[in-house]
């Protein structure tokens, strides 16, 4: 669903996946918006009344995570295959596969250069990839419990994990050291942002709350209760002066901060310049001062919205639905349920903020104007014997791409019985040598 809050809350409800939605991101520039599933499928939105929508085949297993490089060229995606995949948006086509996990991958996401991915999986490991050569050039390993959730912070230096143990632990991926290791939650985090700053951190947890990290102090300066059940998701504005929760409770909420407002193009600015291994160390980059082993002692605030803020949820809110047809390739789309009478549904989305700065204020009036005399595919001249033709390539890709993803799938099964076996001959040898 895509929300606008503003004159009024109205919804978009984009319906083409056939199984639950477990990831969704906009692109850098705001066109385009991708979404995983549990439908083994990842698609690929323009977000506006037409919603056309690509779908992208390749994992044997349901997608956990989407995420865009920082220059929108990339797309990175997780699955309960064991695997990453890496696609090119330009050509929107899959480019390659990242195997190292052993058990399912909960999550993967490019550093801010793009040179780098992060990943976590239930294999209780967290690996770091490089994009140019495609192998993994780092790993973590935790005893305890795997992350759900793992990100960089805006300068690339570091990464922060969100445990099912209930923990919150920051890496220097440049000397391999965790540097902070927080216990502040009493169920799983499932996901983490960082402020734009790189000062702040926010968490989500099962145990139904939110919390903000001063990671420059290190301690908990903010618990957040707003959500009635476990908290799956949170997301800090590009700016860090707003940051959307989601819950079990069907609720997202919208919180705003008091932190001092950033402006987004020159924190990255400032970011790109501390973006490799070798920069010297920087006043802003993450290091704890003392050990921090948040005793009592230390005071946080609490804040529950639920007594002070009043639901701005209507009893119906309007809700367009668009409907998208099954295809591996972009498709035509039907609108449900229209707006109001002289209310244009596409201005909602052409956002000139989203948009490259070519795109001038006239040229957006005049796309939006334009949207309805886009023509449909039926009233494009096309000849039947091409459009017969691209049906029939079509279709044997479909063929190839299944005849793929079930060798994949035999691969994955092969390499766990060979991990059995080696287990159990290690057992017997373990064995053979205490009697001996």
């Amino acid at each position: 669903m895509l929300w606008n809050c503003k004159p009024q809350a109205r919804a978009f409800r984009y319906v083409g996946h056939k199984d639950v939605v477990t990831s969704v991101q906009f692109s850098p520039l705001g066109n385009l918006l991708a979404s995983a599933s549990r439908d083994r499928t990842v698609r690929l939105w323009i977000p506006d009344k037409r919603g056309k929508s690509s779908e992208f085949k390749a994992h044997t297993a349901p997608v956990r995570s989407v995420d865009f490089s920082a220059d929108g060229q990339f797309l990175a995606t997780a699955s309960e295959d064991k695997s990453i995949k890496v696609w090119n948006m330009y050509r929107q086509r899959f480019l390659y596969s990242l195997y190292r996990h052993t058990h399912w991958v909960r999550c993967a996401k490019f550093s801010p250069d793009g040179r780098l991915i992060v990943s976590c999986s239930e294999d209780k490991t967290i690996k770091i990839w490089d994009t140019t050569n495609k192998q993994c050039v780092n790993n973590f390993s935790d005893s305890v419990g795997f992350a759900n959730f793992v990100d960089f912070n805006p300068n690339g230096t570091c990464i922060a994990s969100a445990g099912s143990d209930h923990t919150v632990k920051i890496w220097d991926i440049r000397v391999n050291k965790l540097l902070q290791h927080y216990q502040v939650h009493s169920g799983g985090v499932n996901c983490v942002s960082f402020h734009p700053s790189g000062n702040y951190i926010i968490t989500a947890s099962s145990d139904g709350t939110l919390k903000i990290l001063d990671l420059l102090e290190g301690r908990l300066i903010y618990t957040l209760q707003g959500h009635t059940g476990p908290v799956f998701t949170v997301s800090f504005s590009k700016g860090g002066e707003l940051f959307s929760s989601g819950g079990a409770d069907t609720q997202v909420l919208l919180w705003r901060t008091n932190f001092d407002y950033l402006n987004c193009k020159d924190m990255i600015k400032r970011n790109l310049k501390r973006l490799h291994f070798d920069s010297s160390p920087h006043l802003v980059d993450i290091y704890p001062r003392t050990p921090h082993p948040h005793e009592g002692k230390i005071e946080t605030v609490e804040i529950n919205p639920k007594l002070e803020v009043i639901d701005l949820q209507t009893a119906s809110p309007p809700v367009v639905d668009i409907l998208s047809f099954d295809s591996t390739t972009t498709t035509d789309t039907t609108v449900r349920t229209l707006p109001d009478k002289g209310e244009e549904i596409s201005r909602y989305f052409l956002n000139p903020s989203l948009l490259s700065p070519d795109c001038s204020p006239a040229a957006l009036k005049k796309k939006t104007e334009d949207m309805s005399d886009i023509p449909s595919e039926s009233q494009r001249s096309i000849p039947l014997a091409v459009t017969d033709a691209l049906e029939h390539i079509m279709e044997q890709l479909n063929v190839l791409t299944q005849t793929v993803s079930i060798l994949e799938q035999r691969l994955t099964l092969t390499e766990d019985k060979l991990k059995d076996c080696l287990e159990n001959q290690q057992r017997l040898f373990n064995v053979i040598q205490q009697k001996s």
